[in-house]
């Protein structure tokens, strides 16, 4: 999708304008509403500094949890201004309301180098349903919009999708823009050889993603649990491991015809239960007792996977190879990050499609050693599958001006 960007924008349409920025705060927070990952806060940085030294005024929009169209202390955005704050040596102004006479008044009074955070999107009944009213009434808040919310852009909700209707320009923030680089450059044109892995518990949540990429990837690795459901096709024994009865029929299909582009793990890391570590041992994959699970990819699967990625030029990733939350179950996962680490050294374009992947990257400290780490989960799933994403559909075209 090429989309005009921030970066796209002249002088005069950025200087001194109000520009409405649709983030993605949904942090994280504990029991005492401390924000315990900054992570989606630090991503947006990049975009609100330009606007900044290109003398707009950014007033940021974004949701947080799933607060059914009503206020709810414990979902506002107040923590977040008081991050952003500190993140950007800026002062942030923060307006408990978002399309209240008040809010308004503070997008018009916002002086030069400040920033206003309104609050959560989704305490507006009308948000999650793309109410035109709303779209509109959001549309006032600025002089033109730029959505760097990727992980919200498969919503069409009011704030990503629905206000461009009525504010332009209408751009991409450079965190969209990196987004859709990167992702797009693996359905669009990786440089090869191109290896996916692709992990979780489900063939189900990944099916799309699979079928879009096996016509495209030189290899395609498979783990967590949803192999097992390829096993199970197999004839293989996978004792008390989850497997998608209902999809082993799929999974035999897609052996038959991409067999050569397939592998799925050569050995398991096995247990009676994921919370019987102490009894964890590596097992071939025709070995899986009837009484334990497969819960990591084993050994020397984690060994041929990482040299199918020092061998591969980009590297898409979306998935843990195990129950990466409980060791011992996390060295397959583990491995993999540390092999896409490795490639990025050696010039390899590594990808890590959000969600848990993103998770366990970051829980290894490895995020800043991949070419790309997704911030959006779903979006990026959406995205792999060449679904149409309304929050980035909607915004202007690369060739408008």
């Amino acid at each position: 999708m090429q989309k005009r960007t921030v970066r796209d924008l002249r002088d005069e349409e950025l200087k001194g304008k109000r520009a409405l920025v649709r983030a993605d705060f949904n942090v994280p927070l504990d029991s005492n509403r401390q924000i315990t990952d900054d992570t989606r806060i630090r991503a947006a940085l990049p975009t609100l500094r330009l606007l900044l030294d290109r003398g707009a005024r950014p007033i940021v929009l974004s949701h947080l949890g799933r607060p059914k169209g009503k206020p709810e202390e414990k979902y506002s955005l107040r923590p977040v201004a008081e991050r952003l704050a500190k993140l950007m040596h800026k002062k942030v102004t923060f307006v408990d309301s978002t399309i209240t006479p008040a809010a308004i008044d503070a997008t018009l009074a916002l002086p030069d180098d400040e920033l206003l955070l309104l609050e959560n999107t989704r305490f507006l009944p009308g948000e999650e349903s793309n109410d035109r009213a709303l779209s509109q009434s959001l549309s006032k808040l600025g002089d033109l919009f730029v959505n760097d919310a990727f992980g919200a852009a498969h919503r069409a909700h009011a704030s990503t999708a629905g206000i461009c209707e009525f504010l332009r320009p209408a751009v991409a923030g450079l965190l969209m823009e990196r987004e859709l680089e990167y992702l797009g450059r693996v359905i669009g044109n990786a440089e090869r050889p191109f290896v996916a892995i692709l992990g979780g518990s489900k063939i189900s949540g990944k099916i799309d993603v699979i079928e879009q990429l096996l016509p495209k990837v030189d290899g395609m690795l498979i783990g967590g649990a949803m192999a097992c459901t390829f096993y199970r096709a197999m004839g293989l024994e996978t004792g008390k491991s989850l497997v998608e009865e209902e999809k082993v029929e799929l999974a035999r299909t897609l052996i038959d015809k991409w067999g050569p582009r397939l592998t799925l793990p050569h050995d398991a890391t096995v247990a009676p239960s994921m919370d019987d570590g102490s009894r964890a041992h590596d097992v071939a994959r025709n070995m899986i007792p009837k009484d334990e699970a497969m819960l990591d990819i084993g050994p020397r699967t984690a060994e041929s996977y990482a040299r199918a990625i020092a061998s591969a030029k980009t590297v898409l990733w979306n998935g843990p190879m195990g129950v990466f939350e409980k060791p011992p179950f996390d060295k397959g996962t583990n491995a993999i990050a540390h092999a896409m680490a490795e490639a990025t050294g050696k010039k390899t374009v590594t990808i890590v499609g959000g969600g848990d992947s993103a998770a366990a990257v970051a829980q290894a400290g490895l995020e800043a050693k991949m070419s790309h780490v997704s911030t959006g989960g779903g979006a990026s799933l959406e995205f792999l599958e060449g679904k149409t994403l309304p929050g980035v559909e909607a915004l202007d075209d690369g060739d408008s001006k």
